[in-house]
């Protein structure tokens, strides 16, 4: 299938422009024409408007999309015409583009979920499947509001994760800079003054070390810098392919308290996404293959679309969960019993929620340790620098 931008008339003489998909341009036409519309000009849509209708929208901004789409659909004001209206009101270019062939399109016939489909940088695959579920159940207001909840709590996560993680970033850079100055601006004032130490062999190791590390950064800095920048992009390039991935998401699993937190995360996403599109309707197959790339993490997939066939084959999601050793024993347990009592959908939500107040107590108290830390290093290796400088020093008052 492919898109096509027409231009056309209806029986009222009126012109009408917008955006179908069809299999060759002379079944667009005969589309058209199947709409009582008489074709004037009929083309490939351009790959300029293709990209332009599939930018990127801040997640803000459409989980108040999905509210005010709902609240006017519960009104009883028409799909059309809400998303006229919709269109017309909104201040962000990006998103009244993406309204905009999203009316064009229902306007010929389409789905509102196959015309986000179109939209894969706007529209998730979850809020895509959460619509169309939601259209073909009659329940699509609803539909539209756990769309936008989600997003709204995805959304808040995110900012509290980075919220909390600025200010070690902030002390994590501002001891390397403070360090940087020292070694490469302030050390080398005190080669003159050490020469003759080193030439005795009476120069401490210490001082000795620090001149050196920094004579190399101030002779060799450009190709050190250049060298370290290498190496990052061929390690980035490394992590890029497939075996690169698995490395990496196997070693973030591991990694002391902050794997933990991370894998914790993934979990709790994990659940909102499944919880959220089996109340939607989902069928549990389905649901579980979208919801394995909520997780971020390709092992964590890996054991929930090995989950996902079981279920095909007749057994239950607890069991391969609890096999794979990746989720929390309380989480699978809870899963268990929610799928003999047949209330899985509220349970997956209730640990989402659960597992994000853990988390977020956890990551706030190693926040918490990580800013001592921080300043504990920086005031360690200024430390060092002193007493480097301050030792030959001290030695040859000594010596008088």
């Amino acid at each position: 299938m492919a898109d096509f931008a027409y231009t056309a008339r209806n029986a009222g003489g009126q012109k009408v422009e917008g955006v179908l998909s069809a299999g060759t341009q002379r079944e667009a036409v005969t589309m058209l024409t199947g709409k009582q519309l008489f074709p004037i000009e009929v083309k490939a849509a351009s790959k300029q408007a293709e990209r332009a209708g599939s930018q990127r929208v801040r997640p803000q901004a459409m989980s108040q999309f999905y509210m005010q789409l709902a609240a006017l659909l519960r009104s009883g004001v028409p799909l059309l015409r809400s998303l006229d209206v919709l269109g017309q009101q909104t201040t962000n270019p990006a998103l009244a583009h993406v309204i905009d062939d999203l009316h064009n399109r229902v306007t010929d016939g389409q789905s509102l979920a196959e015309a986000m489909a179109r939209h894969p940088k706007a529209f998730s695959e979850l809020a895509t499947s959460i619509v169309r579920a939601g259209g073909e159940g009659g329940f699509l207001e609803e539909a539209l509001e756990r769309v936008a909840k989600f997003t709204d709590q995805q959304a808040e996560l995110k900012s509290r994760v980075a919220g909390a993680l600025a200010y070690p970033i902030f002390l994590a850079v501002f001891s390397v800079g403070i360090v940087c100055v020292l070694v490469i601006f302030f050390v080398p004032k005190f080669e003159a003054l050490f020469s003759r130490l080193r030439d005795r062999g009476e120069l401490p190791l210490l001082t000795d070390w620090l001149l050196w590390l920094s004579n190399s950064i101030n002779d060799y800095g450009l190709l050190i810098a250049l060298a370290v920048v290498l190496l990052v992009l061929l390690l980035k390039a490394r992590l890029a392919t497939d075996a690169g991935r698995w490395f990496l998401d196997r070693w973030r699993l591991k990694i002391p308290q902050a794997g933990t937190i991370y894998r914790n995360l993934a979990v709790s996403r994990f659940c909102r996404v499944l919880g959220t599109l089996l109340n939607g309707g989902v069928p549990i197959v389905k649901a579980l293959r979208i919801s394995s790339d909520s997780a971020g993490n390709r092992v964590l997939s890996k054991a929930i679309n090995d989950a996902s066939e079981n279920i095909t084959s007749g057994e239950s999601l607890s069991s391969p969960l609890k096999a794979s050793g990746h989720f929390p024993p309380d989480v699978v347990e809870m899963i268990g019993v929610a799928e003999q009592s047949n209330t899985l959908e509220t349970v997956l939500t209730n640990i989402a929620d659960s597992l994000e107040k853990q988390t977020w107590r956890k990551l706030d108290l190693l926040v918490r340790l990580l800013e001592p830390v921080m300043l504990l290093v920086m005031a360690s290796a200024v430390l060092v620098i002193v007493v480097a400088l301050l030792l030959p020093m001290l030695k040859s008052a000594m010596a008088l």
